[in-house]
């Protein structure tokens, strides 16, 4: 299977590294320098992954990171980000970015990575999400898997890539508990321990926009001690 990879990195020595490494993994990997051109490049083209700096010149990552989430394009982000930009990390990931890096890190770590991501794409491309085109309904909320919609009391709800793959997942298996190592692994595509932040802001945000009060939700629940689980409510499909 051909891949390609679009490098956003103003670092040119870092830019080359990861390009020179990224070779074994897939068949093309194009770059860019700075903001504006990484949009146009990812605007113009298909690519299986985007690694994405987020300090650039030109339009930063996280702004870039949004115009692509805000006309769908659902293509898997990883973010390189400063050791002390914990705050990036948290927009970035809120923004829909897929994982995220810390410089400096291990070329053996960001192999590692990029393989996960790219196996969890193949896997959700061949699962049923895309493909069964099913609505699922639970309670006052409606999923529609094949166009990625969400509406809760008729009302659409706005969402990211990555949120909708998790609410997607959880709708289709209500009453089953997961853990936060769980979901990594199954929507994410990873299961690294001191992650579970990930999980943790991802299900928050989903909260706010579907719960009528989010500290007392009545889809996402908290299985204390384990994990969380989508409330058992009688969850039909079309």
């Amino acid at each position: 299977m051909s891949r390609s990879i679009l490098v956003v990195e103003d670092d040119r020595d870092i830019a080359h590294l990861i390009e020179l490494n990224l070779r074994d993994v897939c068949d093309t990997v194009d770059m860019a320098h700075d903001g504006v051109t990484g949009l146009a490049r990812a605007e113009s083209q298909a690519y299986d992954l985007i690694i994405l700096d987020l300090r650039l010149p030109g339009l930063d990552g996280l702004e870039l990171c949004r115009q692509l989430r805000g006309k769908s394009n659902h293509t898997p982000i990883l973010m390189l980000t400063a050791k002390s930009s914990e705050l990036d990390r948290v927009l970035g990931l809120e923004m829909g970015a897929d994982d995220y890096l810390t410089k400096p890190f291990s070329i053996m770590e960001l192999i590692a990575r990029v393989r996960a991501i790219l196996r969890r794409a193949q896997i959700h491309r061949a699962s049923s999400i895309p493909s069964r085109g099913e609505i699922l309904r639970a309670g006052q909320l409606i999923v529609d898997t094949q166009k990625r919609q969400v509406t809760l009391e008729t009302i659409p709800v706005e969402l990211t890539a990555k949120e909708f793959d998790l609410l997607a997942h959880f709708i289709m298996h209500p009453g089953r508990v997961y853990t936060r190592l769980q979901l990594l692994d199954t929507v994410w595509g990873y299961g690294h321990d001191g992650y579970e932040h990930t999980v943790n802001s991802h299900i928050n945000r989903l909260r706010a926009k579907i719960e009528t009060n989010p500290a007392a939700p009545r889809y996402i629940l908290t299985v204390w001690g384990v994990g969380y689980k989508f409330a058992d409510l009688d969850t039909a499909a079309d």
